[in-house]
């Protein structure tokens, strides 16, 4: 792979999952981790967001067989566990953060959302949710019938079966945004815990590791404020989550060439068109292919899944 192609690779939660509180949560153990960066330095160069940015604007080549690290949401383990082995190996990361996490300092909804699954076998997640929803339909909310629901959302993805995608699309984007709160909120304390503030401690990162991975050479950009699904959002509320988010981390970032990283990977031409005006010079995706720097729009860079790479798979595929 040379000239101007290079592989995006996206991680979340990184632990030493057995020995978690959370044993079930969907994310990468530390261990594999660790055995996954030494495959890849074997095989690729890594590469810093700047110089991503740099072959952007200037036309250049990157190094043959690049590949950028890129790791979602702001966790507390992209410290505690990311961070030192990438320090090890030299490797300089690129990491998101929804803004609302540093400034209210409250759990997002997708983050309960994971943990309720992780904690809790799916039937019995979805009976309860059945439960609120008959409860809550027709009082204020207009809320279609499980069966149109489940016939809409219930198609299995490569990392989900048809109720957990079911569960989550009605929590995290099908109705209405002050119902998905309370649903979520609901669940999350039936499930996991009845004292979001002390999760909120032990989850995300906080400003003083921000600064100091920033200054080991790590890269921030915006995952905007809120964590929305960006496809989905009108105008006013769109440019107003991504002001908010440039807001919060201008300390941190070059607002004039800013990169974005949208929730759940989704976003609209609309959207991109107020990113640039706003300073954004890439974006990156959730589709898992080799990014081209000549064909792709720098806006909308694919990514491949932790789980595309062994040891977690023997045959990386795109899709």
């Amino acid at each position: 792979m040379n000239g101007r192609k290079l592989e995006i690779i996206m991680y979340h939660y990184v632990r030493n999952l057995k020995n978690s509180r959370y044993p079930n949560i969907k994310g990468l153990d530390s261990a594999l981790f660790k055995r996954q960066i030494q495959y890849l330095k074997k095989r690729y160069n890594f590469i810093s967001t700047e110089q991503v940015i740099h072959a952007i604007k200037t036309g250049d080549t990157l190094p043959a067989n690049s590949a950028l690290l890129t790791f979602d949401d702001g966790y507390l383990d992209h410290y505690t566990t990311v961070f030192p082995v990438l320090m090890e190996y030299d490797i300089k990361g690129f990491f998101a953060m929804p803004g609302k996490i540093l400034k209210e300092e409250k759990m997002l909804d997708v983050n309960k959302i994971h943990y309720i699954l992780a904690n809790q076998n799916i039937l019995v997640v979805k009976e309860r949710l059945i439960q609120l929803l008959d409860y809550y339909r027709g009082q204020e909310f207009d809320i279609p019938s499980i069966e149109d629901l489940t016939k809409r959302l219930a198609k299995p993805n490569r990392f989900d079966d048809g109720n957990t995608i079911l569960v989550k699309r009605i929590l995290q984007s099908e109705l209405e945004e002050h119902l998905r709160n309370l649903l979520t909120k609901q669940l999350f304390s039936e499930f996991v815990s009845d004292n979001e503030k002390a999760f909120v401690s032990e989850l995300y990162l906080s400003w003083d590791q921000i600064r100091l991975m920033k200054k080991c050479g790590m890269h921030f950009g915006i995952h905007g404020y809120e964590h929305h699904w960006f496809d989905k959002l009108p105008p006013a509320i769109y440019e107003k989550d991504i002001q908010n988010a440039l807001e919060i981390f201008e300390d941190v970032i070059n607002i004039n060439e800013w990169v974005f990283c949208y929730p759940y990977g989704a976003s609209s031409q609309q959207v991109i068109d107020f990113s640039k005006k706003s300073g954004s010079i890439a974006g990156v995706t959730t589709k898992a292919r080799v990014a081209d720097l000549d064909k792709d729009d720098p806006m909308l860079l694919p990514r491949f899944d932790t789980n595309d790479y062994p040891p977690i798979c023997s045959t990386k595929k795109e899709y």
